[in-house]
């Protein structure tokens, strides 16, 4: 077990990625927390649903904003977790997993930055 765990994190692929993941989770947990002003609780666009036409966008209140931050440091964790286990079958695997948690993390900060644009 001590030479998957040595192997795994002196590889310089996963450290990339790794690096990359924890960067952007820090970078979309303070966009999101700086931008929520604390006196104003009500009123930010939450939701944006384009079959509904006219009422597409649907208000909310500033904890449903900060579920995006819970889930950036959830993507981190469980990726991070996902990918050291199966390390030790197939790296190629592992890879893939940290690469698809960069991509979901990107994601993430652009929906929040699109919802948090439109207030």
């Amino acid at each position: 077990m001590a030479s998957t765990e040595q192997k795994y994190f002196h590889d310089r692929l996963v450290l990339i990625l790794i690096s990359i993941s924890t960067f952007l989770t820090i970078v979309g947990s303070l966009l999101v927390l700086l931008r929520i002003d604390s006196g104003r609780n009500e009123g930010y666009i939450v939701q944006y649903r384009a079959n509904l036409g006219i009422s597409a966008f649907k208000s909310g209140n500033a904890s449903e904003l900060l579920s995006f931050v819970i889930f950036s440091l959830m993507v981190l964790i469980l990726h991070l977790v996902l990918s050291y286990r199966v390390y030790q079958f197939h790296r190629n695997y592992s890879l893939s997993i940290l690469g698809l948690g960069v991509l979901l993390l990107t994601v993430s900060i652009t929906v929040s930055n699109a919802l948090l644009v439109l207030r």
